[in-house]
Order: structure tokens, then C-alpha cells, then sequence
């Protein structure tokens, strides 16, 4: 119930406090006059800070009315609420410099949600160390060099999604299980006289299909790699226009 105002003035423990509990609740008011509210002369304090004292409920009750809080000693919770309530705003007022320029947390997670949507907008592509980083990572994994080195960053990226994500190195882990091929069913086309000859014949051809079909996909991965490129603009944020 408290746990915000608590935490907002650094109490040591906002989330476990209890105001039910007598001496927690005594020592809370002793430190919140102390270090928050100090509505009396340090002077003044010793009767609220003997907690143990039968005479302390008359010296919170006599607190409570020099501070004008208007509830009775009896609502304890509404009156601790009051209480930082009061103490939130004696804070501000204290650090209302540091306070005043401060942004709301909802506001900052906005703000970094833009910036990681645009990951590449504060990038200084023409700091050396960026074209060292770009070029080594486009050697490594063997990519076409290019005079942009933000077009090879992005190209990098989409290798790296497509062939290097977990899913993508664990469907490669996985182990093909081979189907079995009825070799009569496949026509060799030709004739070389020798049975076992036309046998190992049929089996080049059809690793060489299978060749060719992996061949083909590779193609189609690379057109589309080439698309994504070719479809991302090229955007200059500083002038806010997208193109060349």
C-alpha cells in the first residue's frame, strides 16, 4: 500500500514494512522526523524518539496535531499514508532543482523503445573502427564487398537471422534421415552394357539432382537477401527524407 511513497523517499526496506507492528511503526515516525519531515527542532524530538516509553502514543498523538494531520491516532493507515504524503512533498520542495527536469519513467522507456526501433540511426559510419568491425565480420562470413559499409552491415544482418540464429543451427544440427530410392523406377537414359555400371550411373545422376536443387535454393536465398537490400532505401535522418 505504501510501497511507492517509501521507495520515492529511499526507505530501507518499502517493500516489508509494516505499520501494524508497534516498534517498526515507532521507529518508521521517529525516522521520518528525522530525515524527512523535521517539522520539530532536533531539540524537540527526544519524547517522539523514546519509542519505548508509555507516554509515546500522547507524544505521536500531540505530532499528529502540530503537523495538522487530520486523522486520528486510531487510523493507522491513513495516517502513515498522510503522513508520506506530506513527506513527498516536503522532498520536492527541498530538491525541486533536481526533480524539475527529470523524466517520467513511462517516457523513458518510449524514448528507448524509438531508439532501439532505429538501432543504426547513431552510427558513425565513417569512424574507422566501424569499417574495421563491418569488414572483418564480411570476410568471416564470406560476404560480397560493398562501397556502403552500412549496405554490408545490413547484409550481415540478414545472414545472421537467416543462418545463425539457434533455430536456424539447430534445424541444421539435425540429422536427415535418407528415403529409401527405387533405382529401376529411375531411367539412366543410356545403356552402358555392364549392370553395376548403370547402377552407379543412376545414383551419380541423382546426387547430381540433388546437388542441383540445393544449388537452386541457395539462388533463391541469395535473391532475396538482394531484395531486402535493394527494397531498404537508404535513409539520411538528418535531413528527415528517405532515398538518395
Amino acid at each position: 500500500m505504501f510501497r511507492r511513497k517509501l521507495s520515492a523517499l529511499d526507505y530501507h526496506n518499502p517493500a516489508g514494512f509494516n505499520c501494524r507492528d508497534e516498534t517498526e511503526f515507532r521507529n518508521f515516525i521517529v525516522w521520518l522526523e528525522d530525515q524527512k519531515i523535521r517539522h520539530y527542532k532536533i531539540e524537540d524530538r527526544g519524547n517522539l524518539r523514546n519509542i519505548h516509553s508509555d507516554d509515546w502514543p500522547k507524544s505521536f498523538e500531540k505530532y499528529m496535531k502540530d503537523v495538522n494531520c487530520p486523522f486520528k491516532i486510531q487510523e493507522r493507515q491513513e495516517t502513515v499514508d498522510w503522513l508520506l504524503g506530506l513527506a513527498v512533498r516536503l522532498e520536492y520542495g527541498d530538491n525541486a532543482d533536481k526533480y524539475k527536469d527529470s523524466t517520467p519513467e513511462g517516457a523513458k522507456n518510449t524514448e528507448n523503445t524509438a531508439k532501439n526501433a532505429e538501432p543504426l540511426i547513431n552510427l558513425d559510419v565513417n569512424n574507422p573502427d566501424f569499417k574495421a568491425g563491418v569488414m572483418a565480420l564480411a570476410n568471416l562470413l564470406q560476404i560480397q564487398r560493398h562501397d556502403d559499409y552500412l549496405v554490408m552491415l545490413k547484409a550481415i544482418r540478414i545472414l545472421v537471422q537467416e543462418r545463425l540464429t539457434q533455430d536456424a543451427i539447430a534445424k541444421a544440427s539435425q540429422s536427415k534421415e535418407g528415403l529409401p530410392v527405387a533405382l529401376e523406377k529411375h531411367i539412366l537414359g543410356f545403356d552402358t552394357g555392364d549392370a553395376v555400371i548403370n547402377e552407379a550411373a543412376q545414383i551419380l545422376r541423382l546426387l547430381h539432382i540433388e546437388e542441383l536443387r540445393e544449388l537452386q535454393t541457395k539462388i533463391n536465398e541469395a535473391i532475396v537477401a538482394v531484395q531486402a537490400i535493394i527494397a531498404d532505401p537508404k535513409t539520411d535522418h538528418r535531413l528527415g527524407k528517405v532515398g538518395r
